[in-house]
């Protein structure tokens, strides 16, 4: 009996150490940066500054959906209590043109999701996309272009979009709700590091969470500047502790590679001590950019 009651003791602690392993593993630890990512902000200054025209004026934001997660599904180890998870659509607003960065979930795609939906915040949108000059996305995620992908007329709405070659291929992996073949014929944007693309904004390659990730720089006649990251980070705590979404969010849901994702915001850590004064927006931070309604440094709700 004594020999049986060891055995399954020790079976139990050996179990209750793989169980526990895994858990740790996969919830609580997200690894830490196996190598490098660069943002030269020197160059992206002066190709910002480069651009003929005048830089924009403002900011404007609108919240379009929603939602919470777990904490520990946006930064590892973080518990199970619920986090606010917000979708947002950004107006970049020039002398007499605009811009439109993201563009929120497609309505169809919200409920799906458990999201809450701002129907009014989504029609301010609409009217901004069909306004707008210009249209970038931080990646191809359908919380960040299904909205754009929805437009009855966007085949119209494309002429006006710099969309990356790795966004138009993997829309369709990525979004639920998707016109077909309604990339035919359109003319992706390429680029190697750095593009400027009006004056004050420049893309910026970040490819890790999705293929076709980027950042986009913004600065603004007055100076301020931003950098809007997409979903490098959910929150800003993700680059604070240079800890990613717990593995298995990014490994088993999102698919995305953790490694180049993790150099990343290793890099906007060290960006941010070396130049706090830049506006970094996470791609789903309410509370920042709440904070940075309350400063002024973003106006809400678009024109």
């Amino acid at each position: 009996m004594n020999k049986w009651l060891r055995r399954v003791a020790i079976g139990l602690i050996a179990l209750l150490v793989i169980v526990g392993g895994a858990y740790y593993w996969l919830i609580v630890q997200s690894g830490t940066p196996s190598g490098t990512y660069t943002i030269d902000i020197a160059q992206v200054r002066r190709l910002a500054d480069a651009m003929p025209g005048d830089k924009p004026i403002e900011i404007r934001v609108e919240q379009l959906e929603r939602g919470s997660f777990p904490a520990t599904a946006i930064v590892a180890g973080d518990g199970w209590a619920p986090s606010p998870m917000a979708m947002f659509s950004y107006q970049v607003v020039f002398p007499h043109s605009t811009a439109v960065i993201d563009s929120g979930f497609d309505p169809k795609a919200v409920k799906k999701n458990g999201m809450q939906f701002d129907g009014v915040a989504q029609a301010r949108m609409s009217k901004g996309l069909n306004d707008a000059s210009l249209i970038l996305f931080t990646h191809e995620h359908e919380d960040h272009i299904g909205g754009f992908l929805a437009q009855p007329n966007v085949r119209t709405l494309l002429g006006k979009a710099r969309i990356n070659g790795e966004q138009v291929a993997n829309a369709a992996r990525y979004n639920s709700e998707i016109p077909p073949n309604v990339f035919t014929g359109y003319q992706a944007t390429s680029y190697e590091s750095y593009l400027a693309v009006a004056p004050g904004v420049v893309l910026i390659r970040a490819a890790g969470h999705t293929p076709g990730s980027q950042m986009i720089y913004v600065k603004t006649a007055k100076g301020q500047e931003f950098l809007f990251i997409g979903d490098v980070a959910w929150h800003m705590r993700n680059i604070e502790l240079v800890r990613e979404r717990a593995r298995l969010v990014t490994m088993f849901m999102l698919r995305e590679d953790s490694d180049a994702v993790l150099a990343q915001l290793q890099a906007l850590k060290q960006l941010s001590q070396k130049e706090p004064k830049i506006f970094i927006v996470p791609g789903h931070d309410l509370g920042v950019v709440t904070a940075d309604l309350a400063a002024g440094a973003l106006q809400r709700n678009f024109r």
